[in-house]
Parts: structure tokens; sequence; C-alpha cells
């Protein structure tokens, strides 16, 4: 469980973040969705640490991170995965070797159980024999599921997902969707995702944190987005014809 309360992060005399209160729970998909520019990838930042907020506190299962140093932290990046918006492969590297560096870096494995760490990430992400393949030689949802092969292999408490769905079509995203809520479920991990993609949102979003200008203006569940009243949220929602059609039939 990630707790954050009051958070307030500011650039120069702009205010991004205005006292942002949340819990992303244990074992679910918790998602932050909001416009460009609304502060989703600011606390993102946050939460990884690469932002120091102006005020509040920002806790990992009874740790309080706001204010430590990376030498108090080093313990805690090791429990974090992380996939990026464009996957972030290395493009020198096979399959294999993107998905052996975190191992290479951060455990004490034999070369023998490392690699037999990688074979079991990718097969739990649906790819087997693709371990000499470059990241130029494999599609864009593929490229993904490397992503969070490599993501998920130190066994994290903590997963940050940021756009993951970026430049997939629909059929993969639902893909990337369902495996992210499916490793989520097994491991017990506390999952975060950054999206803007309603179709996300209505498919796995067990807990939503709606962020407007900085704010929290609203949270709940999928299926509390259909009756909700707030009319911020019905404006960022229903603004598509798919999903006043939605509303429209509840």
């Amino acid at each position: 469980m990630i707790e954050i309360k009051n958070i307030v992060k500011a650039f120069a005399t702009k205010e991004v973040l205005k006292e942002v209160s949340f819990t992303f729970e244990q074992g679910k998909t918790n998602l932050v969705i909001g416009q460009s520019g609304s502060g989703k990838t600011v606390l993102l930042k946050c939460l990884l640490g690469l932002h120091e907020p102006e005020s509040g506190f920002i806790n990992f299962d009874g740790l309080d991170i706001v204010g430590k140093s990376n030498k108090n932290l080093k313990g805690l990046r090791k429990q974090i995965g992380m996939v990026f918006q464009g996957g972030a492969l290395f493009d020198s590297m096979n399959v294999e070797q993107n998905v052996l560096y975190p191992l290479q870096m951060f455990s004490k494995l034999s070369k023998e159980e490392m690699l037999q760490r990688v074979n079991f990430c990718l097969k739990r992400v649906n790819l087997e024999n693709v371990n000499h393949l470059f990241p130029s030689e494999i599609s864009g949802g593929m490229k993904k599921r490397v992503a969070i092969a490599r993501a998920i292999v130190l066994n994290p408490k903590y997963l940050f997902c940021d756009e993951p769905n970026s430049g997939l079509d629909p059929y993969t995203a639902t893909l990337i969707d369902n495996l992210l809520q499916e490793i989520t479920h097994e491991y017990g991990m506390t999952t975060v995702i950054n999206t803007h993609d309603m179709n996300s949102v209505m498919e796995i979003g067990e807990k939503i944190l709606f962020i407007k200008e900085g704010r929290n203006v609203w949270e709940g569940t999928k299926a509390d987005i259909i009756t909700s009243e707030n009319q911020h949220l019905q404006g960022f929602v229903f603004s598509s014809e798919l999903f006043k059609t939605i509303k429209r039939k509840s």
C-alpha cells in the first residue's frame, strides 16, 4: 500500500500539485487519470522519488520517503518496477539482455539462476523463443510485454506504469491491460498506472484517482464512474460519443 497525504509540488512560482491525498491499495490496479497537464506525471515522479514535494508525505508500507536520501531509499528502489511510456528498452541489447539487466544490477543470483528468472518472466508475459531478438525486430505490443517482464523480474512489491498503452492498437492495449491486472493480483503488488485511455479505465480501474489542475477532485472505481454526478469527471470521461452512449444506457 502507498499512502500520500497533502502532497504539494511547485516549480518556481507554479504550483502543480495542490494537497493531493490518496491511498493506492495493494493487490489492485490503481489508476491515475486526468487531462494532459493535470499533474499525473509529476505525481508519479514524486512517488518514484524523482521529485521532492514541498510538503506532505508519501508512505510506502510504513516508510515515509519524503526528505530521505538516495542511500536510505536504496532498499525500497529494489522493490519497485517501472514500465515507461515508450517501453524504454535498450536498442543495443536483445530481449534476454534487457530483462536480465536489473538482475545483473541488483541481485546476487548465479548466471544460471538469473537466466531461469528471465525465462520465467518472459513466459509469464506470453513471450517465448524471442530471447535473442532485438527491439527493432519485434512489434510495439511485444516491446511493452518485454518492458513488463523487465519490470517484474526482481519480483517488486510496487509496479508503476506510465501510459502503458500509448501507441498501441485497441486489441493489443486490452491485452496489456489484462496482463497488468493479472500480474497485480497474482503477485499482490501495489500497481499504479497513469493513463488517459478511458478504455483502460473501464477495463481494469479497480481504484481510480481523477486529478484536475493539480487537485484530486474524485476517486472511486470503474463502476462508480457511470453513476457519478461529479461534473469535472463527467466532462472528462463522457467527452467521447462512445462514453456518452454508455452513460445513456446506464
